[in-house]
Formats: C-alpha cells, structure tokens, sequence
C-alpha cells in the first residue's frame, strides 16, 4: 500500500533530530519499540567478517560459505553436519555471548517509561539486558528453542543443555550421531524455532506475547506515542516498520522515529511525525543515553 505513495525524507540537521527524539522519550506516554537486525549488528554481532572467519573459517574452507547467515541455509550432507553448524551458530549467539552496549543504553533510556518491544531478532539480547520478559513479543523465533520439523505439535523446547555438548565434541564438522536431538512425540528429527517457511511452531509462549502487544497497543490508542524502530532493513518490512507507519498515521499525536543506517523511504503523511537518524545505533543511543 505504502509503495505507491509519494515518499520523503528528512531534511533536519541532524542535532535537531536527537533533541526532537530525547523530548519524545521524556513525554510520551508510551514507547513502542521495533527491533531488528541492525540491532545487534550495531552492538558488535555481525555475521560476517572477521566474527564469522573468528568461529567458522574450517566451515568456510569446506563448504565455501560466506557468512552466518546463509551457513544456516547450506544443504549439509548429513544431521551431524547441520547441527555441528548449528549447536556452533546457536553458541556463539545466543550463549556464550555479551550484552550488547545498544541494548543496555535503550533499557536506562525506557525502563522508567511505559514501553512495550517487537523485535525479528531471536538471539535473546533484550532479555540477557534485563528487559521485562512480559513487555517483550519475539516474533520470529529464538535460538534457544527447538520444535519438531514436521512439526507434529506445537511446543518447544530448550536446548542449551545439550548445544554444549554438541559444541564440546563435534569433530571435522560433525557432531555424535547420538546427540542429534528427535522429537519427543513423533520422532522425527527436531529444527530451530525460527521462522523461514510455514512449520514455524508459534507455541503458548509465543501467543501470550503477541496477546499483550495487541493490548497494549489497544490500550494506548490515541494517546502519544513514540513508535521508535532500531535498525529494521527491508527484507520483512510488514512485522515492524509498516504497521508502524500505519499506526503512527492513523494518531495525529504519534510519532515515528527511525534509527538506521540504511534509511528506507517513507510515504509523504508521515512527514509531519517523523524523526529520521541516519547513524549507527550505537552511537544514537548513547548519545541520548547522555543527554537524558
């Protein structure tokens, strides 16, 4: 809908932008907080580069793999292949891991404000933070979690316990034949909790979250609002960034704020609501961080 409209862009220096988005933060009466990729790659987690050399060079030389990303997309031979790739991908990402500065800037920017998360990524970072589990809704999955590949029901599962020892001993890129985990109903082989194609298992966890972001939005209906978006890119613009430009345009007393360093035009309505931030996450919010 929005693809046909004309589109703008910001024209505001780029101080006056920050103080416009740190007034925001103090007064409105709730922030809605839309996470993506960015995110993360702002706070040193990027699946290319000299991290993903640092953790799957031997995958590289075999394989020929590039990068995280397509690693989890690769046609392995066999199970032990794929979860050696995988118990790896999940370890460095969602375990052995640190907080992200971005993530614990945002928290002292909201945590005395009424605010509620939706975020594509599924590495955890929100809640290893310290966010409130309860104003958090993960839309896409999380690499802590298993569930059936078929799936024959829709629960799922932790797997930190047996990630590690996965990670503790495969060898020439293949782990035991006997770690590799099977559904405990129907025995078939398990698969990430991530959203790629139509099994994705949305569990009760799953509906809980996305029940309290709809009442909370209810809840806040025509009041002023700060629909703030953190490094969401185009590839699934209809979770995050969309509805949040229909919400915004659809309450005079919102306001959309944009941080990302590939910014994506929007359509002309928006004009008078937005706020616009072409810089690294990073660095925005602890400039705000500061300022507040």
């Amino acid at each position: 809908m929005f693809l046909r409209k004309p589109i703008i862009t910001s024209t505001e220096s780029y101080s006056k932008q920050i103080n416009r988005l740190k007034n925001e933060i103090e007064n409105a009466d709730a922030i809605v907080i839309g996470a993506g990729a960015g995110m993360s790659a702002s706070a040193g987690f990027s699946y290319d580069g000299e991290r993903f050399e640092k953790h799957f060079a031997d995958f590289h030389q075999e394989y020929g793999i590039t990068d995280m990303y397509s690693g989890g997309f690769y046609p392995y031979h066999s199970l032990e292949e794929y979860w050696a790739w995988w118990s790896r991908h999940i370890w460095i990402n969602r375990y052995d891991v640190w907080v992200g500065k971005p993530y614990t800037a945002l928290l002292q920017l909201v945590k005395d404000k009424d605010y509620f998360i939706l975020t594509t990524n599924v590495d955890h970072q929100f809640q290893l933070a310290g966010f409130d589990k309860k104003r958090l809704f993960y839309t896409q999955g999380d690499y802590g979690l298993w569930q059936c590949s078929k799936p024959c029901h829709d629960k799922t599962y932790d797997n930190e316990e047996t990630v590690r020892l996965m990670v503790a001993e495969q060898k020439e890129l293949k782990i035991p034949t006997e770690l590799i985990p099977q559904c405990p109903v129907c025995g078939a082989p398990m698969a990430m909790n991530l959203r790629c194609d139509s099994t994705f298992v949305q569990d009760k966890g799953w509906y809980e979250a996305a029940s309290r972001y709809d009442k909370f939005i209810r809840r806040h209906k025509g009041k002023r609002i700060l629909f703030l978006e953190l490094g969401v890119g185009a590839n699934t613009p209809a979770i995050i960034k969309y509805p949040f430009w229909q919400l915004t345009i659809e309450n005079p007393k919102a306001i959309y704020a944009c941080i990302n360093q590939d910014i994506i035009d929007l359509p002309s309505e928006l004009k008078k609501q937005t706020i616009m931030i072409n810089d690294n996450i990073h660095n925005v919010l602890s400039s705000l961080e500061k300022l507040l």
